[in-house]
C-alpha cells in the first residue's frame, strides 16, 4: 500500500481539480460569514490548504475533505475574532475623556503650517501666500512676474505638493533619514512620474521604512492604481496580503481570466506576499496587464527588502518550509503561473517575477 501511494503521489496533479471546488467552498463558507470580503478571504485560506494537501487525499473524498476544511477554517477564523473582542477594551481609553479642544487644534494647525512653509523657497511662499491669502489670480501672478497662466498654475500645484509633504513631516515630528526622502516624497506628493522613474523613488520607499510610512499617510490609500495602469501594493502586515490578492483577482477579471484563473493568480500572489510578511516584513507587490504577440496576461512582480535567500534550488523544492504556513510557498506558486522566475541577494532582498497567459 505504501508503494502505490508513492506512485500515485508521482503522478502528474491537476491544481485545477482543487479550484473547481471554490463553488462549494464559498458556499460552505457563506452559510456561515455574512461579509462578502471575509467570505472571499476565507475561502483563499481553504483553497491554500487544500492545494498543499490534496495529493494526499483519495479523490473520491476530496469534496468531503474540502467542506470539512472551511468549516475548520471558519471557525478558526471565529476564535481570532472572539479572543480580539475579549481583549479590546486594554487597546481604548476611557470613554468619557473630552476631546482636545478646538482652540488647541487650531493653534496646532497653524503652527504645522509655519514650520511647512518655512521648508520652501521664498519663492513658492510668496506664489502660496499671494494665491491663497491674497486672492490673487494666476493671471495677475503672472503679468507681475513676468510669466504665463499656465506657467504660475504648474508652479503652484508644485508648491502645494511640496507643502503636503512639510506639513505632514511637521505634524508627525519626523525628521526624514536621508536627503533622498524629502525629493522622493515631493516628486509622490505632485505625482510627477518623470521625476519618480529618476528618483526611483518605489525604491527607495522600499529601502526606507520612515517614507514607506509616510506615503501611506500621505495619500491614506494602498493597493491602488497608478496613472501608468499598474498596481502597486506595499506588504508589510497580513492585511496587505489580502490587498494584494484582490487585487491580483480584479486585474485578471480585466483581462479575461475565467473564474477558476483568477483564483489561481490571486492564490499565487497571497503565498508569495505572505512570504514578505514573514521572512523580509516589508517589500511591494506590482501587478499589471502585459501583451506579447497578440496574447494578453497579466505580470506580477513582488520585491522585498530582507535578509535574501541562500539556497534558491531548495526553496523552489515542493515540501520545502523553514516555517508552518500554509505549505504552498514558492513552489505552488511557481506551479501556478507559466512563468515563474526568482533573484535574490543575501542581506539585500529577493525579488520574484510571474506571468500567466491567456490561453
Amino acid at each position: 500500500m505504501a508503494s502505490e501511494a508513492a506512485d500515485a503521489g508521482d503522478q502528474p496533479y491537476d491544481d485545477r481539480v482543487v479550484v473547481d471546488l471554490v463553488p462549494v467552498l464559498r458556499r460552505v463558507v457563506g452559510a456561515r460569514i455574512k461579509d462578502p470580503y471575509t467570505v472571499e478571504d476565507l475561502v483563499q485560506e481553504t483553497l491554500a490548504r487544500l492545494m498543499s494537501s490534496a495529493r494526499r487525499v483519495d479523490p473520491d473524498k476530496l469534496h468531503h475533505y474540502a467542506a470539512v476544511t472551511a468549516r475548520h477554517v471558519v471557525a478558526s477564523y471565529a476564535e481570532r475574532n472572539d479572543r480580539a473582542r475579549n481583549r479590546s477594551h486594554l487597546l481604548g481609553g476611557p470613554a468619557d475623556v473630552p476631546p482636545p479642544a478646538d482652540e488647541l487644534l487650531q493653534h496646532e494647525d497653524r503652527e504645522f503650517v509655519g514650520l511647512a512653509l518655512a521648508q520652501l523657497s521664498a519663492d513658492d511662499r510668496d506664489l502660496l501666500v499671494a494665491h491663497e491669502v491674497d486672492g490673487q489670480d494666476t493671471s495677475t501672478m503672472a503679468a507681475e512676474r513676468g510669466s504665463t497662466p499656465g506657467a504660475v498654475a504648474a508652479r503652484l500645484s508644485r508648491a502645494r505638493a511640496s507643502l503636503r509633504v512639510e506639513y505632514l513631516l511637521a505634524a508627525e515630528g519626523i525628521e526624514p533619514p536621508t536627503d533622498r526622502c524629502r525629493p522622493v516624497l515631493r516628486a509622490l506628493s505632485s505625482g510627477d512620474r518623470r521625476r519618480q522613474r529618476e528618483l526611483d523613488a518605489h525604491g527607495h520607499l522600499l529601502e526606507c521604512a520612515t517614507c514607506e510610512q509616510l506615503t501611506d499617510l500621505l495619500f491614506e490609500r494602498r493597493g491602488q492604481p497608478v496613472d501608468d495602469g499598474v498596481v502597486r501594493v506595499p506588504v508589510a502586515r497580513d492585511a496587505d496580503v489580502v490587498t494584494a490578492r484582490q487585487q491580483g483577482r480584479e486585474v485578471a477579471a480585466r483581462a479575461g481570466f475565467s473564474t477558476s484563473d483568477q483564483t489561481l493568480i490571486a492564490t499565487a500572489i497571497s503565498e508569495i506576499s505572505r512570504n514578505i510578511v514573514k521572512f523580509a516584513e516589508r517589500g511591494e507587490v506590482t501587478i499589471s496587464l502585459v501583451t506579447d504577440e497578440g496574447r494578453r496576461g497579466v505580470r506580477v512582480e513582488a520585491r522585498d527588502v530582507g535578509p535574501g535567500i541562500p539556497d534558491i534550488e531548495a526553496a523552489l523544492r515542493d515540501g520545502f518550509s523553514t516555517y508552518h504556513g500554509l505549505g504552498l510557498g514558492l513552489p505552488g506558486a511557481k506551479r501556478l503561473m507559466d512563468r515563474f522566475h526568482l533573484s535574490s541577494v543575501a542581506g539585500e532582498g529577493t525579488t520574484v517575477t510571474m506571468e500567466k497567459w491567456l490561453t
